[in-house]
């Protein structure tokens, strides 16, 4: 195996601003869970599964994000920049229609589709009040979801920082304004909590635009003019980005129906998982991080002929990655009931999730080795290759979830992360290690 050219240092050049890039969205749904948590269980299991709905439309932005990203990041390596002005601007227009498209299914079908997902009246009540405002935000998602993979793809992440930052402040201050009416505001509950995330991806939105246009060199990289639009390069861009939405799609889709199996297992159970679900977020944050930074480096030294060093970068990035995730996983073993009382008066809701904790910390450091062969397989270009081995895969975790929900307690049933992780992480390793993809071009 050829040593990689790849220095720790720039793994985590790239990797920890991409690390609170993913905290921005995790920042959202842990600010909602831990204000909504201290009103009721109806509140806070409301806020779970209408933001999951809403993330599985979201998804497929963001899986024409990673094709993006995967383009941007190989002409970065090509040298070839701009052309990344082209892409991008290809890029723009297709998240426009799609978010337009995603705007209006939700706006007309989403209380029907939630109320034959959802049994609990009192949690299809508040369900359906929280996605009457964040529905509006899937504009601005989609935008921001481009410009991530934008500058994750030129290896220049310090902004996704700055708009975290601005995200988390502008959301946890309407959260604490619009949930129990501080400020003048209006008491609006659940329903405020939407609304503080809406303004926060708002903002973000504009600040991404803004930074762009005052830092990006236009002639350079091609950016804020207008390029002739390309059937040819929109095709090529959406052969490679269409398997990431649809791939995105299987994952947070199942996402979904994993918590749908655990609401009907009671409000206790799905009480818990709320909790812990919040909690997960915060411990996958450095294996998602890491695994986006293999996807990039993956197509970037491609593009620069050196193909020969992707396993042993891979191997590096693991390193760091699982080091990064045990530093939270060990803290969060150490002090389970501590973390979870920031989302709960209940003390015995807080007992009673300790043990799944402890199962998702497990599942934490599977996900920091096999995430990142799998965004490494789609760093090569094939990711129709990477939707096929999701979708497989994900076939399987369903299957494990209905089973084990409907005799074991809620702790068993959140092993399923650890065949998710397992079972991808082994096949995607053997791809890597034994397919043909060093020829693929794109």
């Amino acid at each position: 195996m050829i040593k990689t050219s790849v220095t720790n240092r720039e793994i985590w050049r790239i990797a920890y601003p991409i690390m609170l890039g993913n905290l921005a969205q995790t920042v959202i749904t842990f600010t909602d869970t831990a204000f909504l948590g201290h009103l009721g269980k109806n509140e806070l299991s409301a806020s779970m599964l209408a933001g999951l709905f809403y993330y599985v439309f979201t998804t497929l932005a963001m899986g024409f994000a990673v094709g993006i990203q995967i383009f941007v990041a190989r002409r970065y390596g090509e040298g070839n920049r701009k052309q990344i002005g082209v892409i991008f601007q290809h890029g723009a227009l297709f998240v426009l229609l799609l978010g337009i498209l995603l705007f209006s299914i939700l706006l007309f079908f989403s209380n029907g589709l939630m109320r034959n997902i959802i049994e609990s009246d009192g949690i299809y009540t508040a369900a359906t009040q929280y996605l009457r405002f964040r529905q509006f935000g899937i504009i601005f998602v989609v935008f921001n979801f481009l410009f991530r993979s934008f500058y994750v793809g030129i290896s220049n992440t310090k902004v996704i920082t700055y708009s975290t930052i601005l995200m988390a402040v502008v959301n946890i201050f309407f959260d604490w304004c619009l949930i129990f009416g501080h400020c003048r505001l209006p008491a609006m509950g659940v329903g405020g909590a939407a609304l503080a995330s809406l303004l926060a991806e708002i903002t973000a939105f504009c600040f991404f635009w803004i930074y762009t246009f005052i830092t990006i060199p236009h002639e350079e990289y091609g950016m804020f003019r207008w390029h002739k639009l390309q059937p040819k390069l929109m095709g090529n861009i959406l052969k490679v980005a269409f398997p990431c939405m649809i791939q995105r799609l299987f994952s947070f889709g199942a996402w979904f129906v994993f918590f749908i199996l655990i609401e009907k297992m009671g409000e206790t159970a799905i009480g818990i998982s709320s909790v812990v679900r919040s909690t997960y977020m915060i411990l996958i944050i450095p294996g998602f991080a890491f695994a986006a930074t293999a996807n990039t480096l993956t197509s970037r030294i491609i593009g620069e002929g050196k193909s020969d060093e992707v396993m042993s970068m891979l191997w590096k990035v693991i390193k760091n990655g699982v080091l990064c995730s045990a530093v939270l996983v060990i803290v969060t073993a150490i002090i389970p009931e501590h973390i979870l009382r920031i989302y709960t008066d209940d003390l015995s809701l807080a007992a009673a999730a300790v043990p799944s904790v402890y199962v998702v910390g497990i599942a934490t450091i599977l996900g920091a080795i096999g995430m990142v062969f799998f965004e490494a397989v789609s760093g090569t270009g094939n990711t129709t290759a990477a939707m096929a081995l999701e979708f497989g895969v994900l076939v399987a975790y369903i299957v494990y979830v209905y089973a084990i929900s409907n005799a074991f307690p809620i702790e068993h049933v959140w092993t399923a992360e650890w065949l998710y992780n397992i079972v991808m992480g082994t096949i995607a390793f053997f791809y890597i290690w034994k397919a043909d993809w060093r020829k693929k071009k794109i």
